[in-house]
């Protein structure tokens, strides 16, 4: 009876470290799954931000362009209106030319004349031949003008016309750029809600493969106490096999005992009043007595055991010891006579 107990022990731990070996495989994939759809959702919302500030830039110049259209067609309006003006004035001004020089023709040059002989003296003769010269010269100069004006207002009208079709070819090209990027942003905002949708789903896939494997901690533990999640933290590969090498050096060689250890340790890590990396804290300053006497190394160099290593890794993917969980220092129990926790031969303290 005590052998088939000790096989159905022995297969028991078989089976929960292969699957612990199994579990601390996944964060990496699922975590990097996570982190990729993250970084995607990022990307996509700020291209997608980028194109509505585009968008917005395109609306504020085809309201500008369509301003700009509309005053010109004012103008195009009034000079129209002042061209038929000058057309209506070149025409007053020539039937009035016409209708004097057809008074002269039909009256002759008597008239004219008369007018000269009845000066009275040389100076009022001069004065009514200037008169007559300038009375003639007034109608050509006032029909040249005339015509000047008319040349203007066609010349003027010609080139807003021309100005109205450019900012009309403008606007039909912002109008066209406009539906170009508000299609591309429909289509980014549906790539973002595909990503964000894919990402919940990673999220809840993880919130569930850390509920198991905590539940799977919770069965393993003995004697401890139970154990809780604190929270994954993504570290290297050697960040791993380091704190696995501390704990194997500060505790003895079962579950809780080197969980214990790892728990305080990753408090820290967590914790602003220390490093924020496993190395940090390890090395930090006087803090643990292997990594000054050379006990660290050694284990470095012959390997944690595979114990010391599912326990790193479980700690490193948020599993903690609920005894310790607060505690961020420990002493060998047997040197201090403090109030604490004790577990294994470490006894566990939250201040000093």
């Amino acid at each position: 009876m005590k052998i088939c107990k000790k096989r159905w022990i022995q297969t028991g731990v078989a089976l929960f470290c292969s699957l612990a070996i199994v579990l601390s495989v996944f964060p990496s994939f699922a975590d990097e799954d996570i982190s990729s759809l993250e970084n995607q959702s990022s990307s996509l919302q700020s291209e997608l931000s980028g194109i509505n500030e585009d968008i917005l830039a395109l609306n504020s110049e085809i309201e500008t362009a369509q301003m700009q259209i509309e005053i010109l067609d004012s103008e195009i309006v009034r000079t129209t209106d002042a061209l038929a003006a000058a057309e209506a004035d070149e025409k007053n001004q020539y039937s009035d030319m016409k209708n004097r020089i057809k008074y002269m023709y039909e009256n002759g040059n008597a008239s004219l004349l008369q007018m000269l002989f009845s000066a009275e003296n040389m100076t009022d003769f001069l004065n009514k031949a200037d008169f007559i010269e300038n009375l003639s010269e007034y109608d050509r100069n006032a029909l040249e003008d005339l015509k000047k004006v008319h040349q203007e207002i066609e010349e003027q009208k010609a080139t807003l016309e021309s100005q109205q079709a450019l900012l009309a070819d403008l606007k039909t090209d912002l109008d066209t750029r406009k539906a170009e990027l508000q299609a591309k942003a429909d289509a980014t905002a549906t790539d973002l809600a595909i990503v964000q949708a894919k990402l919940e789903a990673a999220k809840e896939a993880e919130a569930a493969r850390i509920t198991a494997e905590q539940e799977t901690w919770q069965t393993s533990s003995s004697g401890g106490g139970s154990v809780t999640n604190g929270g994954a933290i993504n570290v290297s590969a050697d960040d791993v096999t380091l704190l696995a090498a501390i704990i194997q050096c500060e505790a003895v060689q079962d579950y809780n005992s080197l969980l214990a250890v790892a728990t305080v340790i990753m408090n820290r890590v967590q914790s602003p009043r220390f490093p924020n990396s496993i190395s940090g804290v390890i090395y930090a300053s006087g803090q643990f007595e292997p990594v000054r006497t050379g006990r660290l190394q050694n284990v470095l160099n012959s390997g944690p055991t595979s114990l010391s290593r599912q326990v790193a890794q479980d700690a490193v993917n948020g599993a903690r010891l609920a005894a310790v969980s607060h505690c961020y220092y420990f002493l060998y129990a047997p040197s201090t006579s403090r109030d604490g926790i004790v577990i294994g031969d470490n006894l566990f303290f939250s201040t000093w």
